[in-house]
């Protein structure tokens, strides 16, 4: 069966899916897996489609120091254990800067020109690109994708897109681009399907994990997003401190003689519910801790989603809904309510029971702005693009074998 391989690549994990092409262009999930705790604790573990369990495999931290090591693991295994006859793999690459606005099929000229955003999103860029050079190197007959997170924003406007700074930097690419952008199209076409009556109104999708934004959407198109040039703007997440006045970072060059790796350290690595809490940043350890430092995250963290529905509402001039999605927005009923009543003062009403139930629709009937619980899917998404951008250059099946 002509299969595509989808891959994620972070700094400590690679995730990856398998997707048969079906006769009809449509695609069905046949794998889903990843290999995480790289250079601690590596663990490969995959799924087939109905759950069961298919490899679950520690390794030596000296066998997986790296990403491009966990790439040629997970080869192993799949080409091992799973035969397949693969035409493409689609990567999701955080940020393709001003030069690339939708998925493009990768060379060494697209590598390198993507490789200067590197500065742009330490915590992604160089990682979502090293399975990309490590798959050109090696096997270069397979076409490779790439589906960038900023590209679904490109529908901004110039007022949306421009900090106030002298306007040739705008020219240069200094400008605010916003993420998640593959999670939010999912969702936009998602809304299309369950919720048709509100999919081209008003909406504010929340993509609370992790790494978390909120992005307002109009007629299905992303007209705001809470992060600007890189991805630490914005709402607070686990370990990136979101809105911060910039004038607090001239401040630790200026006066604690932070040098720009330390800063740089602080931003990605120390700050949000991590640096907030003391403790973790995993929502799930602070919902369960009654430290002062995990109340503190938490109300923070709630206290900046609502601010931020605030100014995407404005943005849109007007709400018909909202939707939680991601990792904490789609398993957190209680960050969901706190969020909710924030809300209140837009028309919110909350179904506690809905909600607590995990149920698609968690507003009651009288609630003027609907809420809702989409889970998001990335990696169709990437997929899905992978497939149409196959079908554009036809670059068609037999591509190679894993076998």
């Amino acid at each position: 069966m002509d299969s595509i391989l989808v891959v994620n690549a972070g700094s400590s994990s690679v995730k990856f899916e398998i997707f048969e092409v079906a006769g009809s262009g449509g695609l069905q999930r046949r794998l889903k897996g990843q290999i995480d705790g790289i250079g601690v604790k590596p663990r490969l573990r995959a799924d087939a489609r109905d759950g069961t369990l298919l490899v679950d495999r520690s390794y030596d931290t000296a066998k997986i120091a790296d990403v491009p090591a966990a790439i040629a693991a997970v080869a192993d295994w799949l080409r091992e254990t799973q035969p397949f006859d693969l035409v493409a793999v689609g990567h999701r690459v955080v940020h393709g800067g001003p030069d690339y606005d939708r998925a493009v099929v990768v060379d060494h000229a697209v590598l390198e020109r993507l490789e200067r955003y590197n500065s742009l999103a330490p915590l992604h860029q160089p990682n979502n690109l090293a399975p990309i050079r490590l798959l050109l190197a090696r096997r270069p007959e397979w076409p490779q994708v790439a589906c960038f997170d900023t590209a679904f924003h490109r529908t901004h406007s110039a007022v949306a897109d421009h900090f106030a700074i002298p306007e040739h930097f705008y020219a240069e690419g200094v400008r605010r681009y916003g993420f998640h952008g593959l999670s939010y199209e999912y969702i936009s076409g998602r809304l299309r399907e369950i919720a048709p009556d509100i999919a081209g109104g008003s909406v504010i999708v929340a993509h609370l994990g992790s790494g978390a934004s909120m992005c307002a959407l109009a007629d299905g198109k992303s007209v705001e997003s809470t992060m600007g040039f890189t991805a630490l703007d914005g709402l607070p997440m686990g370990t990136r401190p979101g809105q911060i006045d910039p004038g607090v970072l001239l401040y630790l060059v200026g006066e604690k003689q932070m040098t720009p790796d330390a800063l740089q350290n602080l931003l990605y690595r120390d700050s949000g519910l991590k640096g907030l809490s003391g403790i973790s940043n995993d929502m799930r350890e602070l919902e369960k801790s009654a430290a002062p430092g995990a109340a503190l995250a938490i109300d923070y963290f709630v206290y900046r989603v609502a601010l931020s529905a605030g100014m995407l509402a404005a943005a849109l001039s007007g709400l018909d809904a909202f939707v939680f999605t991601a990792g904490i927005g789609e398993n957190s009923a209680m960050i969901r309510a706190r969020i909710a009543e924030k809300l209140h003062w837009l028309g919110v009403v909350l179904d506690p029971e809905a909600n607590a139930t995990r149920k698609s629709l968690i507003s009651r009937p009288e609630s003027k702005v609907r809420l809702l619980v989409v889970p998001t899917d990335e990696e169709l998404m990437i997929a899905k693009h992978t497939l149409a951008l196959l079908s554009q250059t036809k670059a068609t099946p037999h591509i190679a074998q894993m076998s």
